[in-house]
């Protein structure tokens, strides 16, 4: 369950009398309709079940049915086509209501508001106006209470204020809807204003004040204008326990509660959370067991809290003991588990499952991929198929992802087909994990055809395909594309800069990094991380600027960022490339402050001292190493070869075909030492080797 502020719970109270008031979606045809106005044409006695059908249809979302019956009517009237509208609006299918509306041949003010409603509330604030000025005289105060309503839910708190003011005729919903929609827009001295000029209130008015005073902290003047209420409701009640427990009274909250003369599902649900948000857990257990009403969904809200809380293992416990759990609190529960990388308790959860949506699949391969078990994702990827599950978007994003970190572009090509033989290639969170994963893994020619042939981008896509070019040394297409970004008006981030500046590195424009550095945070506002000082060291060093790099550094301590080993491992590197053996040497000791066990940082101090010929400082790093008991990693490549993984590690004469690999390598040793040339085999040349001989 999502908590609401207290403004948003007195805007519930609002919402709901509003809706039942306005909303043309499912009580509207019984409204009042003037006097003054034409009546709507009478309903036929064989008409009127053809219309309860259709609204029916519409309600259950079978709009083909509905348009279907609509069609083989031999006579239609006012309800009818007030109906489809109404129905199509619901629905979601707004182009064929206003195209309906624009094919009536008599309409009435119900006809006109149900439009106004439905177009405000998909967004379309013009059309409503539109509607509305067309209407002339026929208006009543619905169709003025649905412009007023419908401008502050699209955040046009002006244009609601001057239609209210406008209002011939206003009622105490027009009152309430002007007066929560000020609270809701952050004009809560208007909406003062605004009540106090009320000749009549109702239970509502004075509950939407309460919520708005007790969200601004103002919890004494709440419960003075609470005390004045010539009548309270289990709304109101609410709104004044909530606002204590928003306040951290929890204590005041409670007394409330057992003050309340009655209590409703809300009274009971708000004081359960607002305990668990207040740390007394075992309190909210006791007044859960005691609830009258229980609910699945209530029981999952106090799950997602103790989750919330870091009490992934108590949420654990409290499901097990309780007979009310689904998929949904068990799902939640694999996600807890995954949040603080308890990966085997998570699995063993999702593999005890009764049953398994498709949601539960997708955290839990989600979860795997990102706490490194992406091999694990992907085999509960092809046993999710198996199962005859079907993937959804959010399926595929997660398992190309995992194809990206891996990386394993053979399998990650598999998914592009199934993910283009689906249609799931049109969602852009979908594109932009394919994108990422053919950058990823090497294969930026299809990286770009995939880039190019989707039909809308967002930020992550041309950071994806930015960072893609960058990585494997494209530095002047990434640079190209974020020029092409920034024509289409698409606001970059800081992943965008870090994308940016590492192409600068790698096309070796110093100048143009610096230039970049400098607009990311005067045009962006974008307060540089240690990604990009950590791209800007590592630039400024490859070309032998060190002092000029060791500069960022020093800005970095000035503005209290802590300074990042990734940081430190770049001007290290470039101190090794120049043989800056004083600034190497720092550097070097402020890697190891933050990672002790770094054995690399050893071995390249002690080569950066060889290579000046200081062979006893460099022992002396080698001795160090010893004495603190750190072990060089073996080096490790891999290989993927006819949809097979071959791994290698440094010293391991393990593999299958080895003595018919290192025969292969001796074969280009020897031709390379004929051709005098270096004859050191690299690790390129070995892959090489076994994608043809393996």
């Amino acid at each position: 369950m999502v908590f609401t502020s207290g403004l948003d719970h007195g805007c519930k109270l609002l919402q709901i009398l509003s809706l039942r008031l306005l909303k043309p979606f499912s009580t509207l045809t019984t409204l009042f309709i003037p006097q003054n106005h034409a009546t709507p044409t009478k309903t036929l006695p064989n008409l009127k079940p053809l219309n309860s059908k259709i609204s029916t249809y519409m309600r259950h979302g079978s709009v083909d049915q509905a348009q279907n019956l609509f069609d083989k009517m031999p006579q239609r009237n006012t309800v009818t086509w007030n109906a489809m509208i109404r129905g199509y609006f619901l629905n979601g299918h707004v182009e064929n209501a206003v195209n309906l509306f624009d094919q009536m041949p008599v309409r009435d003010v119900i006809s006109y508001n149900t439009v106004i409603t439905g177009l405000m509330q998909c967004g379309n604030v013009d059309g409503a106006k539109r509607v509305f000025d067309g209407m002339g005289y026929c208006r009543d105060v619905i169709t003025w209470n649905s412009m007023v309503s419908g401008y502050f839910r699209n955040g046009f708190v002006c244009e609601a204020v001057k239609v209210f003011d406008e209002m011939p005729v206003k009622d105490v919903v027009s009152w309430n809807l002007v007066v929560g929609g000020l609270v809701n827009g952050g004009e809560f001295e208007l909406a003062e204003e605004y009540f106090r000029r009320m000749s009549t209130r109702d239970v509502v008015s004075w509950t939407i004040m309460i919520s708005g005073l007790a969200s601004l902290g103002r919890i004494v003047e709440a419960r003075k204008l609470f005390d004045k209420m010539p009548l309270r409701d289990a709304q109101a009640w609410n709104a004044m326990m909530v606002g204590y427990l928003e306040n951290g009274q929890i204590e005041m909250a409670e007394i409330f509660f057992q003050r309340m003369p009655q209590r409703n599902f809300d009274s009971w649900n708000e004081l359960v959370n607002g305990l668990v948000r207040g740390g007394r857990f075992k309190d909210a257990m006791e007044l859960l067991v005691q609830m009258p009403e229980k609910c699945q969904k209530t029981w999952n809200s106090i799950l997602l809290e103790f989750i919330r809380n870091g009490l992934i293992r108590e949420a654990h416990a409290l499901l097990e003991k309780r007979p009310y759990s689904d998929v949904v609190s068990r799902t939640n529960i694999i996600v807890g588990y995954f949040q603080i990388g308890d990966v085997g308790s998570a699995v063993s959860v999702f593999n005890l499952m009764p049953f398994r949506d498709v949601t539960a699949y997708n955290v839990t391969i989600f979860g795997l991929g990102e706490n490194d078990h992406g091999e694990e994702g992907l085999k509960l990827f092809i046993r999710m198929k198996d199962l005859g599950m079907f993937p959804d978007e959010a399926t595929y994003t997660s398992v190309l992802t995992i194809c990206s970190d891996l990386p394993a572009l053979q399998l990650g090509m598999e998914i592009h087909a199934m993910v283009t033989k689906t249609g799931f290639n049109n969602f852009i969170a979908v594109g932009n994990a394919i994108v990422t994963m053919y950058a990823r893994c090497g294969n930026v020619i299809f990286a770009l055809m995939e880039f190019n042939s989707m039909r809308s981008r967002d930020v992550i896509t041309w950071n994806s395909i930015i960072c893609g070019l960058a990585l494997h040394g494209n530095g002047e297409n990434a640079l190209e594309m974020f020029q092409k970004m920034r024509s289409e008006h698409i606001e970059p981030n800081h992943i965008t800069f870090v994308g940016v500046l590492s192409a600068c590195s790698h096309a070796g424009m110093v100048d143009l990094g610096k230039h970049y550095f400098e607009i990311m945070r005067n045009e962006h506002s974008i307060q540089p991380t240690s990604e990009h000082y950590t791209c800007l060291v590592d630039l400024l060093g490859r070309f032998g600027l060190i002092d000029e790099a060791m500069g960022f550094v020093n800005q970095m301590r000035a503005e209290g960022i802590k300074v990042p080993a990734s940081v430190w491992g770049a001007l290290l590197g470039a101190c090794r490339i120049h043989n800056n053996i004083e600034i190497g040497k720092l550097a070097g000791e402020k890697i190891l402050e933050i990672e002790p066990a770094n054995s690399g940082v050893y071995l390249i101090l002690s080569e950066i001292y060889l290579s000046c010929g200081r062979r006893k400082e460099a022992k002396a790093f080698w001795m160090r190493m010893k004495d603190t008991g750190v072990k060089k990693q073996p080096g490790c490549s891999w290989v993927e070869v006819n949809n097979s993984s071959h791994v290698f590690l440094s010293g391991d004469c393990s593999h299958p075909e080895f003595s018919r690999i290192s025969s292969v390598l001796e074969l280009l040793h020897m031709e390379k030492t004929k051709n005098s040339k270096s004859v050191t085999v690299s690790s390129l040349e070995r892959d090489f080797c076994l994608s043809h001989y393996v």
